[in-house]
Parts: C-alpha cells; structure tokens; sequence
C-alpha cells in the first residue's frame, strides 16, 4: 500500500510499505478515508525531533473497518469510525480515570501512545490506506453511515478536541473573557470552543492574516497580530485589563516578534519557545487560568540555545507566583471529549469544518507538507484521501 514515509529532514515520500495485518484478537484493520497533516508532524518533519526516517507518519486518521480481530465485540466489518491520536488500553490507572493520552501500557517506559509519532509506540500512522487499530472496541469512535460529516469527523481525531481540551485545562466558565495564541489549527478550534462554551470576550493571537481572519469570522474573536504591535498591550488596550483564561496553541516553536528579519517570512531564527508562556502571564488577570496543550518536548535537536535544547525555558516563573495564577498542561486525552463532540456535530450544534483549506489526493503530501511547513497564507488544515 502507499503510504507517507519521513525520509529525513524537510522531506517526505509517498511508497510503497506493507500491509498491516491483524496482530491481536482486539486489533481492527480501518480501510482509510480521510487523514490529515497535523501542526505536530512539522515538528518531525523539519527534524526538530529524534524521529528516525521511516516512520510512516498521520495521527488524524478515519476510515472504514475492513478486518475484525476474533477479539474485537463492538465492531463490524463496514463500520465507519474515527480514531483518537491517542492510543490507549481503557484499562490502566490513567485510562480509567480519564487520562487516554497517558495510557501506561501501550507504550512501555513512557506515559501515552499515538499513531505514527516518534517515541509514540510502536503504531504505524495513517497517512496511508489502511491502518491497524489495537484496542479496537476502545479506541474507535462509531459514526454515522455515508459520507456526511467526513471533513468534520476526520477532526474528532485531533485538533477539535484538542482545542477544546485547552480551555478546559483553562477551566474556562461562561461569561468569561479569553485570549488564545495562536491560530493554527488548535488555536481556531479552541476560539470555536470558547465560543461554543460562552466566552464574553475571546482574542486571538497570530501573524498569518488569513487565520486572523478566520478566527474573526467563525469564532466571533478580535484578530491581534502581533507583528503590529505588543500582543499583550493590544489586548489589554480593547479589553481594560488582564483578561479569565488563556490558552497556548503554539508550543515551543513560538516566534518572538521583537526579533529583527529582513522579511516577515517564517524563519527558526526568530523562535524563543518562552515567549508565549511569558506573554499569557502577562495578558491573564491576578487568580486567572493558563491551558497550554501547545507541544513542548523534553530535547529539541533545533532549539535555539542550549537550554532550550534540554527543554528547559526561561519563564517568567516569579510572575506567574506573584498572580496566583493556575495552569493546566498536556496532550488531550480525546476520548474524553470526542463523542460528545460528535453528537454536536451530528445535530448541526458545531461545524469545524472553517479549518479545512485543503483536501488533496495522498500522492500531493509531500507538496503540502512543504506549504503547510512555510505558513502559507490560505493553507490551514490538510485533509488527505488515499
């Protein structure tokens, strides 16, 4: 089968890999329909991890059950299904309480396992035509028969959930204000999520103007672009003072504005992976919240200094003191979240689909990973069909 193979570096190939095959009785094989490129797979593709080439990449992944292992009682053959990134047991510690991201035994020595994610187990991605789903009756979402939703659904595996996990870890409350940074695709759901939620006021943080405009348009939010002035003075100007919750949808590749470029391209130059974290204790009130599901690694082989390199920041640790404030971390544990989700989406309550800018054939990803690594204007989330 074809497949999205890392080859090093900056550099993708579709090729030819094997099949998956059933390797337990709970294991399904999911014919895919739709995967997607993640925010999180340009980390691993611009070599800013220690991913070896030959990870077949793609965590988003849905699709149509093909194969049923003797072991698996909820599923059949034709099901259609949505799988969350996270790959989970359902009966471990974490998993019975909650925490599907930091799954204790799917990955041994590490907390939490994904599909086709360096360090993540040993799950090949679907970027791909088919993928094999090991506790299956667990960690596949049921959903309508057809093709309605597909664009919408295909983010259950992620980003939806994944925004809405940032204010949840924010512990946002109705009538409250917000400001996200951010406008990627996590940083649009969780505006859509603090919309969906009734936030009073929600701001959102970013550069590229076509997400700017995104987030104005679909989430109700006030664009802040940060290459035009202070982020934190701008919010604090519209909004009188610091404002709830935050929530930090970029990570620890973040660009710190105040550094000199000759042009507004993208440029690793300019990252300083504190800078985020640092602006959210300024823009968030005294006994406010942070939620920060932005990725930040323990060793960045790209990092701009050394300390960074360790996954050590320079935070602004006495401030966050001084406010009393409160914050909330970590990958989203997505079964949490994803079939209330679905069931909005399926009642016409949330309709995701704004992000997508792209849906393309599997042979035209090398191609879009290079757009979507470049931050082109107008490229905010990549659909594949295999």
């Amino acid at each position: 089968m074809n497949a999205v193979v890392y080859k090093g570096p900056n550099e993708v190939a579709v090729e030819e890999v094997d099949e998956p095959e059933l390797e337990h009785p709970n294991d399904v094989i999911v014919d895919i329909t739709t995967s997607a490129i993640c925010g999180s797979d340009l980390h691993m593709y611009e070599g800013r991890t220690s991913a070896d080439p030959g990870i077949v990449f793609g965590h988003e992944n849905m699709g149509i059950v093909e194969q049923v292992g003797e072991g698996v009682d909820t599923l059949e053959e034709g099901d259609r299904v949505v799988m969350p990134f996270n790959v989970a047991c359902g009966f471990c510690q974490n998993c019975e309480n909650g925490y599907t991201g930091f799954c204790t035994n799917v990955n041994p020595g590490f907390a939490g396992g994904a599909y086709g994610y360096v360090a993540m187990g040993p799950y090949k991605g679907g970027q791909a035509e088919k993928l094999r789903v090991p506790y299956a009756d667990f960690n596949a979402l049921k959903l309508p028969e057809g093709d309605e939703h597909e664009d919408a659904f295909a983010l259950l595996a992620d980003i939806f959930p994944t925004g809405w996990h940032g204010t949840r870890l924010a512990d946002l409350q109705p009538g409250e204000s917000i400001a996200v940074y951010g406008a990627g695709p996590v940083g649009l759901m969780a505006a859509y999520s603090a919309k969906i939620q009734g936030a009073s006021e929600i701001y959102v943080v970013d550069r590229v103007d076509s997400r700017l405009e995104l987030a104005e348009q679909h989430c109700d939010a006030m664009p802040i672009n940060f290459e035009e002035s202070d982020p934190v003075e701008q919010i604090k100007d519209a909004h009188g003072e610091g404002v709830d919750k935050g929530v930090d949808a970029v990570g620890y590749q973040a660009i710190d504005p105040e550094t000199d470029v000759s042009d507004d391209a993208y440029d690793p130059a300019r990252e300083n992976p504190a800078v985020v974290l640092n602006q959210l204790i300024q823009t968030v009130r005294a006994t406010g919240k942070l939620g920060i599901p932005g990725l930040y690694v323990p060793s960045d082989p790209g990092a701009p200094d050394e300390m960074a390199a360790q996954g050590r920041l320079g935070i602004d640790f006495g401030k966050l003191f001084e406010k009393g404030i409160a914050l909330g971390t970590g990958q989203c544990n997505v079964k949490r979240y994803n079939r209330q989700l679905r069931d909005m989406i399926i009642e016409g309550r949330a309709d995701p689909t704004f992000v997508v800018s792209h849906r393309v054939g599997l042979d035209e990803a090398p191609e879009m990973y290079e757009r979507f690594d470049s931050r082109e204007e107008g490229v905010t989330k990549v659909l594949l069909e295999p």
